[in-house]
């Protein structure tokens, strides 16, 4: 958290014996689009009586404000204190300008700046306020697979350039309704200004279709989480498109499925992920401690490795020759649905009248693996599932906001610390930082020039600087056949892009055959 001292005053010209309203310029740097950030500053301005405006930029947030002083002195100092919990602020400058006599407090449109940028958010979690209000059969998404609100939702994932508006990411194709659009313009809704705002009416959709068949034929909504749930209880592989990309999903404790799945995806021995409805499932299969709840209950929900209980019934194939097992929690609205029966909110009524499909649930414990063949990116788009997915899954659980960033699930441990050391007995150590966690950046204790880092061989991931900030990507893979590479190269443009960094220096493995490190070359020498 940024403190006092970090504020820059700036004075101008026009200081001097200043008026019973004083006016101020604020510049916001940080994490502070994508995460409420306009909406609390509208909140606070108007709790202190101020009155100007805030708008987002391609370098940050700008706030130019009016009141008394002693009102501007207390916005700053809650500004800092009460931000929001999504954002992160890295600096904060003030300047004094003229009032300009403003009767209003609004938020403006946003304003692109040649050459500026930002860091942006990641994904997150759905939040515990969207998640009850997706059961409440009173609510306007009630059981809809993409609620979401300033708190939680994609991010990352839907980015297509900055600044952080919805005609700058792939929900930009979702014309709101008018519901979601008068939610979106109250101050005082949660929803004010969230970008991927939708309901049923007005956005993404959901549906179920059979491998090599057409969408226009499924069955969409309830009814596709339904059939879905029947596919996995009867041991069936469902690709299911999610936030980054797509997973392969069955029944973790029916061996024939599990072995099937490893048979068809080629991968021989390495463990697959599971993902369970709650705390309690998991507790019935792994040792978990409170520092283990903690992480998995984050708002990054990664994949934890965790201790396997000996009387777990987990297929042995899930981790074969393993004593741990790799865990997360649901962390979108498709994952809870798929987890929840349709019977303890919807009835029987509402379905019996659909070709007799019965409300069901999906077996406690799935396979959440990757959606691609050993060794090749996630597929992320819905044409490419088909045609590189097909001879992997029996069906696809499909829905139509396009994912720009393909990100796998991130992966994390708790570890212990010697007692030698002056750390935490138990400390987070991340094995993957992909969803949840980038592109948040690393800040630098020194400006750096525009550099690219290609990385590895494996579990590649590269890295951008400028200024104070190091952007690493997310995980890549390994860097072994034409797909990864592709994938490399597409998320170094978009860094690039999203960043506005063009690399003075490149840095490499020195390995010649490296597929990074050929990237590397090939670009110093075409690029001088």
């Amino acid at each position: 958290m940024v403190s006092m001292q970090q504020i820059d005053f700036q004075p101008t010209a026009e200081n001097g014996v200043l008026s019973e309203k004083n006016a101020i310029h604020i510049h916001v740097v940080g994490i502070v689009q994508g995460v409420g950030f306009r909406p609390f500053v509208y909140k606070l301005a108007m709790r202190n009586s101020l009155l100007g405006w805030v708008r987002n930029s391609s370098s940050g947030v700008d706030i130019v404000l009016e009141g008394s002083q002693t009102n501007l002195d207390r916005f700053i100092q809650q500004l800092i204190s009460e931000k929001p919990a999504l954002a992160t602020i890295d600096q904060v400058t003030k300047q004094t300008v003229t009032p300009k006599g403003f009767n209003t407090f609004e938020i403006i449109p946003s304003q692109e700046i040649s050459g500026a940028f930002q860091p942006i958010s990641p994904d997150v979690s759905i939040c515990p306020d969207c998640l009850s209000e997706l059961f409440d059969p009173l609510d306007l998404r009630f059981r809809y697979p993409f609620i979401n609100c300033t708190n939680c939702g994609p991010r990352f994932t839907i980015i297509k350039a900055i600044p952080y508006d919805r005609p700058n990411t792939t929900m930009g194709k979702f014309k709101m309704c008018g519901d979601c659009e008068a939610q979106y313009r109250d101050p005082a809704d949660r929803r004010f200004h969230a970008q991927p705002v939708a309901c049923p009416k007005c956005g993404p959709q959901v549906w179920l279709e059979a491998v090599r068949a057409q969408s226009q034929s499924s069955p969409h909504g309830d009814i596709a989480i339904i059939e879905t749930q029947r596919l996995l209880r009867e041991g069936g592989i469902v690709a299911i498109k999610g936030l980054g990309g797509f997973h392969l999903a069955c029944d973790a404790m029916n061996r024939k499925s599990v072995e099937e799945l490893r048979r068809r995806k080629l991968r021989v021995d390495k463990p697959f992920a599971l993902m369970m409805p709650d705390l309690v499932t998991i507790e019935k299969h792994c040792f978990v401690n409170q520092a283990e709840r903690t992480l998995l209950e984050s708002r990054e929900r990664p994949i934890v490795i965790l201790k396997r209980l000996p009387g777990s019934d987990i297929a042995a194939a899930v981790a074969p020759n393993q004593d741990t097992l790799g865990v997360m929690l649901p962390y979108t609205p498709l994952h809870y649905l798929l987890f929840h029966s349709c019977a303890d909110t919807i009835g029987d009524t509402q379905t019996s009248s659909n070709n007799d499909i019965k409300p069901v649930s999906s077996p406690p414990v799935l396979v959440m693996t990757s959606g691609n063949l050993s060794e090749e990116p996630i597929a992320t788009d819905n044409e490419e599932a088909r045609e590189r997915l097909a001879s992997l899954a029996d069906a696809f659980l499909m829905h139509d906001r396009p994912i720009h960033t393909r990100t796998d699930d991130s992966v994390g441990r708790i570890i212990q610390i010697p007692k030698l050391t002056d750390q935490p007995p138990l400390s987070q150590q991340l094995l993957r930082r992909s969803r949840g966690f980038a592109p948040s950046p690393i800040r630098l204790p020194w400006k750096s020039r525009p550099i690219l880092a290609t990385g590895a061989e494996l579990k590649n991931t590269f890295c951008l600087v400028r200024d104070q900030y190091a952007f690493l990507s997310h995980h890549i893979g390994d860097l072994e056949n034409y797909e990864t590479l592709t994938a490399f190269e597409n998320g170094i443009r978009h860094f690039e892009q999203i960043f506005l960094i063009h690399p003075e220096i490149i840095a490499y493995d020195k390995h010649p055959d490296y597929l990074a490190t050929r990237y590397a070359l090939d670009r110093a020498q075409s690029e001088g």
